[in-house]
């Protein structure tokens, strides 16, 4: 179940949400996106817009993007 409570801690966390893998890594204080295992082309601040960005491209049917 996707959970929008996070800890300052966490480097990085995935779930299933909509039925598609998502995940999110702090890399250097930068929050990076995947999407379907797929590195999307964005960088987020924090992990609540990272994750954010994820549901609402899933909300939208967009596919994941290969760079």
């Amino acid at each position: 179940m996707l959970s929008t409570e996070h800890s300052n801690d966490i480097e990085f966390w995935s779930d299933v949400y909509g039925g598609r893998s998502i995940s999110v890594f702090n890399h250097h204080g930068r929050w990076l996106v995947y999407l379907d295992h797929i590195l999307q082309q964005v960088v987020f601040a924090t992990s609540e817009d990272a994750i954010a960005w994820l549901t609402l491209r899933i909300d939208q049917g967009v596919p994941a993007r290969l760079h």
